[in-house]
């Protein structure tokens, strides 16, 4: 089951469980939208996986599998990925 984390490692931005703008690797890193495409330029700076859009938990079930409180966030932040 994904863990949900609540936020982006990159900018701390917020991510809730139904959030649009959520994206993550196969690890669950887990970063906004904003910082995914225009950062990272979609592959994660922890695996080199891609990035993709987290799928959202529906809230009926939220109660029962709640989404992680745990943040990863990276006060350093990454660098921007080159283009290739």
């Amino acid at each position: 089951m994904l863990q949900m984390r609540p936020g982006c490692e990159c900018c701390d931005r917020d991510l809730p469980p139904d959030s649009t703008d959520a994206r993550i690797c196969t690890f669950e890193c887990t970063f906004c939208v904003s910082c995914a495409t225009e950062r990272l330029k979609g592959i994660c700076p922890n695996c080199g996986g891609e990035l993709t859009t987290r799928p959202r938990r529906p809230a009926s079930k939220l109660a029962a599998y709640p989404p992680s409180t745990q943040r990863v966030f990276k006060p350093q932040g990454y660098a921007p990925r080159p283009v290739d």
